[in-house]
């Protein structure tokens, strides 16, 4: 269901809005540039985990002027989908004032608590990004395309 006039409206969220909703906006925004796809976390972190921003490098996907964002600044806008893509975003995700079309929880690992080289931390982003890619598609081409 679109709530909005024009292109449809998705708000990704995650605790820290530093790696899964900053990877998940940028491959959205891949998927449909016309749609209007953010990012924010219910606590946002300094900035863009490195990683991340690397990850994403590989895949031709620039998200390095991106920055955290809060939740707060977007609770009284209308969103067709507010995805949440970790747990404990999805459990505290705060009431909306604004209209929300779905509410859909996809759920990933956090790929910073990953340990070891800083090889294997990229590994883990990696992984979690072609994760994301593939479970966005999918929820893009069911519910968003058609």
């Amino acid at each position: 269901m679109t709530l909005t006039v024009g292109p449809q409206r998705i708000l990704i969220l995650c605790t820290g809005n530093s790696a899964r909703s900053q990877m998940a906006e940028g491959l959205m925004k891949s998927f449909d540039p016309v749609l209007e796809v953010y990012s924010a976390g219910t606590t946002p972190a300094a900035r863009v985990h490195p990683a991340a921003v690397e990850a994403m490098r590989e895949i031709g996907i620039d998200i390095a002027a991106n920055y955290p964002k809060s939740v707060d600044r977007y609770l009284g806008e209308p969103f067709d989908f507010v995805i949440t893509v970790c747990d404990h975003a999805n459990e505290t995700c705060p009431v909306f004032t604004g209209q929300v079309g779905c509410r859909a929880h996809i759920g990933f690992e956090d790929p910073a608590a990953a340990t070891g080289s800083p090889e294997d931390l990229l590994t883990a982003f990696r992984t979690v990004r072609d994760r994301i890619a593939s479970r966005l598609r999918n929820f893009y081409q069911e519910e968003i395309a058609r």
